[in-house]
């Protein structure tokens, strides 16, 4: 009697618990469910924003190594011009000489401008006909410091601008940037005789 009675007693507390526990695992499944469907969505988040982020930090290091491509583009356009001899005392102008194209050289008395362009390659990683194509606007111009007054200081101004084109941003536009170096040079004179001083 007495095991009858404890195992029958052992049943129903086992039924019990398996009723309790079905209760239980049906609520804990749901919640399972749904916490595993939000996981996905934080990781799927978390790496999407860490490729963006590798993504827009390749574009900004492009646009930046484009930018320096440019820049040493308009740097040497300067050096070009800088490099070419302008004496006013022998009255030599080299850099009248510049091969530009739509060159325009317009004189104005004493003073004169000189405009026009060149295209050429960007200095980046290129394969065959994958490169970028980069023009200089150049601009000089002369002009006297201290207007006309004796002794008069004759200067050049060189401007260059190289626009330059850039479609890595994804939205399928190419948009324009411009670098810009401005200077300003001073006139050879090699004859010292023509500044009121003495060949020694």
């Amino acid at each position: 009697m007495r095991l009858e009675s404890e195992h029958s007693g052992s049943a129903g507390d086992g039924r019990a618990r398996r009723q309790a526990g079905a209760v239980s695992g049906e609520s804990g499944f749901v919640c399972s469910l749904w916490e595993v469907l939000i996981s996905i969505v934080i990781v799927a988040m978390v790496f999407g924003t860490i490729v963006n982020g590798y993504l827009i930090g390749a574009k900004k290091a492009q646009w930046t190594g484009y930018s320096l491509a440019a820049q040493s583009l308009a740097v040497q356009s300067v050096e070009q011009t800088r490099s070419a001899a302008w004496d006013i005392a022998f009255s030599k102008t080299e850099i009248t000489n510049l091969t530009l194209q739509n060159k325009v050289l317009t004189v104005s008395g004493p003073n004169w401008s000189m405009t026009g362009y060149t295209v050429n390659i960007m200095d980046i990683p290129w394969k065959g006909t994958n490169y970028v194509m980069a023009t200089n606007y150049i601009s000089v111009k002369t002009f006297f410091e201290n207007g006309t007054s004796n002794p008069w200081v004759q200067l050049q101004s060189i401007r260059v601008d190289t626009v330059w084109p850039f479609d890595g941003w994804g939205n399928f536009t190419t948009a324009n940037y411009t670098n810009t170096v401005f200077t300003v040079m001073a006139p050879d004179n090699r004859d010292p005789a023509s500044l009121g001083g003495t060949d020694e």
